[in-house]
Order: C-alpha cells, then sequence, then structure tokens
C-alpha cells in the first residue's frame, strides 16, 4: 500500500523548535485502509512535531465525530470521538516500531509517514459498543426499539411471589418474624 502523500512529514529541513500541522480526516482516508464501520468522518487531527538535535517528539490530538449504526437499532448517528498520543521518533542502525511509544528510524531517513498512527488513534477513540443516544435517554422512536421492548421477556415479581409459595412456608415465615 502506497502511502498518502499529503500526510508525510519531511522533518530534515525543518529547525529546531516546535512545527504545528493540521489535518482533516474524511471518509476517503478510511476507504484508503478498506475500513467500512464508518458511514462519515469529520474529525481534525492536530499534530505538534518537536524537533531535537537527536530525536523528534510528536503529539497527536483528534477531535470530532464519526457517523456509525447503532449496535441496538441499527440507526446511524455521529459519535463524538476525542484522543491523544504521543510518539517518540528515534534514530539507530535500522527501522524498529516494536515499541508503541517509540519509533526509529534508519539515520539517513528524512521523513516520517503518520498515516497509520492518525487512522490506530481514531478507530481506537470509537467505544466498543455504540449506542444512539436516543436509546439511552428514550427519545429515539424506532421500530426496532418497539419490537425489542415488545418481545422482551416482563418480570412481575408480585405475581410470581404470591402463586409459588406452598402455604407451609408461610408458618416459616412466621417463625422468622416471631423472633
Amino acid at each position: 500500500m502506497k502511502p498518502l502523500k499529503e500526510f508525510t512529514i519531511p522533518f530534515v529541513g525543518l529547525k529546531i523548535g516546535t512545527h504545528h500541522y493540521d489535518f482533516k480526516i474524511e471518509k476517503s482516508f478510511f476507504d484508503y485502509f478498506e475500513y467500512e464501520d464508518f458511514n462519515d468522518t469529520n474529525i481534525k487531527v492536530d499534530v505538534v512535531l518537536v524537533k531535537n538535535s537527536t530525536l523528534l517528539e510528536l503529539n497527536f490530538k483528534i477531535s470530532g465525530t464519526v457517523n456509525v449504526n447503532c449496535d441496538v437499532t441499527n440507526e446511524p448517528f455521529d459519535q463524538i470521538i476525542t484522543n491523544e498520543f504521543d510518539l517518540v521518533v528515534n534514530f539507530g542502525d535500522a527501522y524498529n516500531d516494536e515499541n508503541i511509544d517509540i519509533l526509529i528510524l534508519p539515520h539517513g531517513a528524512y521523513e516520517i509517514n503518520i498515516q497509520q498512527y492518525i487512522y490506530e488513534l481514531i478507530v481506537l477513540a470509537v467505544p466498543i459498543k455504540r449506542i444512539h443516544p436516543g436509546v439511552e435517554d428514550g427519545t429515539l422512536d424506532s421500530d426496532i426499539l418497539e419490537k425489542l421492548n415488545k418481545l422482551s421477556p416482563k418480570l412481575d415479581d408480585e405475581k410470581e411471589d404470591n402463586k409459588d409459595i406452598d402455604p407451609r412456608w408461610n408458618i416459616l415465615k412466621k417463625l422468622l418474624t416471631d423472633k
């Protein structure tokens, strides 16, 4: 898979200090990764790159919304997401990304592609269970919710208590209350 050029940061010509990058992530970004869980996206990514003489420090902050389907009703809704991640880029003999927080680039490297980090940061920010806010507060009017409520088992504790108790147990209950 060929990396997307807009997510490649050339750091060789940068001065030592802090540099800011802003990215807007849309649905086409996830189409590139063949990720189909999102109906639509509107995400802003802020990347702060701090260049030191021997290493780079990257701070990723994402915020925005992803349009996903509810796990209960399958109704689409906008899920608000925020996430943050810090990455240290060091230089060594060979490329190494075994550690989550540290990336080692070869000494001759002159740029870094951050698309994979942004993709993972967004996907991991979405909750595992996606529930429409209308389901939680009871304002969503859906055929699926009505059917689920209709078919859910009804619990009537009072009827069960009166019907299923053998009358011989009532005498034993009096022993407990006579103490």
